[in-house]
């Protein structure tokens, strides 16, 4: 907020400029995607299906760990905004999962299992956002700590008795909600508009009450920081910085002289790690794709091989920082994963992918032919 006040004070943005993104779709997916998992929690629906998933797959904590990311990898297809995706579905139920298991984000637990799980969940979600194909290198937690959960939750959930009419609701809104999210780019409406029916579901079968969102401090508070960042983003581009630094880069490499492989590392490390300056995909692929890529292929990077590696890092870079992609702030709000934890991660996790990508991923293309 005082970044906001700034640059209003110092007329570097215009009021309607600094407040035009809480018109945008995103701050807003993110706060109802908020609420519809609340709902999920509040219903005992999330508790239900945790048990089943501890059931099926929690003889390992690996295993309960590649039963969510599959079902995250399986919805790729289908559902193409990863913030409905991995936020508004995969994302409640890592969280009942979790407190299943006895994994709080303020109580000591966190790292029990809670942050372990949002932080693997959140970033695959960005592989199968570039691949939809999970390529996992989980650090599993101690298998005897899942293992030791298994019976109780077979136990628990016997206890549960029969569904309840809040969960039947939910699991209905949930699957209106994901229906309207598949058919949302075929049908021409914004995923926030699908968003907006599973929790008007909701709101009418009193599942929830609006006064109940109104006090999720959470929501509200992720919603306002991340549309303050997308609109001082948004506006880096507008007033020309990101297109002066974008020449600088280009011109700095173009005159090293130096052959396409080295120039082409510079180019790919440089933009991914700007998406420090960045709260969308997006805006960084309209802002920067394009003279990356041109510089690239001047160099004499293969045009097909260049195109592929940015589209590829487009995704994968989102994961940086808390605000990186459209589901980042979901992931981080819920409190599991601290701050600095977060940044250090992402950029320990950025390193890792970037390596990764560039070698494995060079000798797979390099045998595809692209260069």
């Amino acid at each position: 907020m005082v970044g906001l006040a700034a640059t209003l004070l110092t007329y570097t943005l215009s009021f309607a400029e600094a407040f035009a993104s809480f018109s945008a779709e995103v701050p807003w997916l993110i706060a109802i995607a908020m609420f519809l998992a609340q709902a999920i929690r509040k219903t005992g629906l999330g508790k239900r299906l945790s048990y089943l998933f501890i059931s099926f797959f929690g003889s390992s904590t690996l295993g309960m760990t590649y039963s969510l990311v599959f079902s995250e990898f399986l919805l790729s297809p289908m559902i193409p905004s990863v913030a409905a995706r991995s936020g508004g579905i995969v994302l409640p139920l890592v969280r009942s999962m979790s407190e299943a298991c006895g994994s709080q984000p303020n109580d000591g637990t966190a790292r029990k299992l809670g942050a372990y799980l949002m932080a693997t969940c959140f970033h695959t979600s960005a592989v199968s956002s570039a691949m939809f194909l999970t390529a996992n290198h989980p650090n599993p937690l101690s298998a005897q700590l899942a293992a030791a959960t298994i019976d109780k939750a077979r136990s628990d959930l016997k206890a549960l008795g029969k569904p309840q009419y809040g969960e039947g609701m939910t699991l209905f809104a949930m699957a209106v909600t994901i229906a309207l999210w598949i058919g949302a780019e075929h049908f021409h409406y914004g995923v926030v508009t699908a968003a907006l029916a599973g929790l008007s579901i909701l709101l009418v079968s009193k599942v929830i009450t609006w006064e109940e969102c109104l006090g999720y401090q959470s929501a509200w508070n992720t919603m306002t920081w991340f549309a303050v960042l997308i609109a001082m983003a948004t506006q880096l581009k507008k007033l020309g910085v990101i297109g002066v630094f974008s020449s600088e880069v280009a011109t700095a490499v173009s005159t090293l002289g130096w052959g396409w492989q080295p120039s082409f590392v510079i180019l790919v490390l440089v933009y991914f790690y700007s998406h420090y300056f960045f709260a969308s995909n997006i805006a960084h692929v309209s802002a920067m794709y394009s003279a990356f890529l041109a510089v690239a292929i001047a160099t004499g990077a293969p045009p097909m091989f260049a195109a592929l590696v940015f589209a590829f890092f487009s995704n994968i870079q989102g994961t940086l920082t808390q605000y990186g992609m459209s589901h980042a702030p979901m992931y981080f709000g819920q409190d599991y994963v601290p701050l600095e934890r977060w940044l250090l991660l992402g950029f320990l996790v950025s390193v890792v992918n970037i390596t990764v990508w560039l070698t494995v991923g060079g000798f797979w293309w390099k045998f595809l032919g692209l260069w």
